[in-house]
């Protein structure tokens, strides 16, 4: 009897999956872009629904909703390369389901045109934007319910949606080659840097370049330093500790220590040349940043 009733309620919560997994496969997929890793993360998902104590869930579909963004998000933060599976056809988006609230016209018309060239834009967003701005702008969830996902304040979250739709608003083509550009040049200037290319490093830097540095990157050593040369000259051979990273969702470099981030190295790249570089060491300020490991 025992086994019958558990059995019935396996079937149950079974039947109030499938009620939900149109719209958990929609959202997976808006911020991962994939459709394989869309439906990983819907069976997770399940898998974790499967293994909880769900009596006390009043709203399922937003219960399950917070979940597949949190499977979302790790899996965006443990990327290390661009995905290779080809970008196909987008799964529709139920106007709701699991929300208690109607998305605003103009998310809709976001969410309807995405197609290839918009996932293109959305791979330039952090992960944690990326997440702020799908779960907000397409699937209308409020940002006191997202900032515990993203671990943020529900202000640093607004702020987190509004950047990423202003780099969605204003992004296009060639946003993204300049962004790829970028990304190549801070490559190059880790390579050069790591083996000691003096002539390779004054290439790829402006002429009145500037490295900057905030207190606690002073106070460990670092000091600003303007010029082409003066700034290869502090580089050459010294970043061999440096990794690849994407630091809001912009190519910079990092130096880790015991697994977390104890130096991040911001660059502004103009037409291929480094036009600033900027140290930052603050704990409070490297917390608010979202690192991508890319190496």
């Amino acid at each position: 009897m025992r086994e019958a009733c558990q059995s019935a309620n396996e079937d149950w919560l079974a039947d109030r999956f499938e009620e939900h997994r149109a719209h958990l496969r929609a959202v997976a997929y808006r911020m991962l872009g994939s459709r394989n890793d869309a439906e990983d993360a819907v069976q997770e998902a399940w898998l974790r629904l499967s293994r909880s104590d769900s009596s006390d869930v009043n709203n399922l579909g937003g219960w399950l909703t917070t979940v597949v963004a949190r499977i979302a998000l790790d899996m965006l933060r443990s990327r290390t390369s661009r995905r290779e599976d080809p970008v196909s056809e987008v799964p529709p988006a139920p106007s709701h389901n699991g929300t208690s609230v109607t998305q605003p016209e103009d998310a809709i018309m976001i969410a309807d045109s995405l197609g290839p060239a918009m996932l293109v834009i959305l791979e330039t967003l952090s992960p944690a934007e990326r997440i702020a701005f799908v779960l907000h702008d397409m699937f209308a969830v409020p940002f006191d319910e997202i900032a515990p996902i993203v671990g943020r304040s529900p202000a640093a979250t607004r702020q987190l949606a509004s950047r990423a739709r202003h780099r969605v608003q204003g992004a296009g083509p060639a946003g993204t080659v300049e962004r790829s550009r970028a990304r190549r040049t801070v490559e190059a200037f880790l390579s050069a840097s790591r083996d000691g290319d003096f002539g390779a490093l004054l290439a790829l830097l402006d002429p009145d370049v500037v490295l900057t540095a905030d207190a606690d990157a002073v106070r460990v050593g670092a000091s600003e330093v303007r010029g082409s040369r003066a700034v290869a000259e502090t580089f050459a051979g010294r970043a061999r500790a440096a990794q690849l990273a994407l630091i809001n969702g912009q190519p910079g470099l990092v130096w880790a220590s015991g697994g977390k981030a104890r130096v991040v190295f911001g660059f502004t790249v103009a037409e291929d040349k480094i036009t600033v570089i900027q140290l930052l060491a603050n704990s409070a300020t490297l917390n608010e940043l979202d690192l991508v490991l890319l190496e």
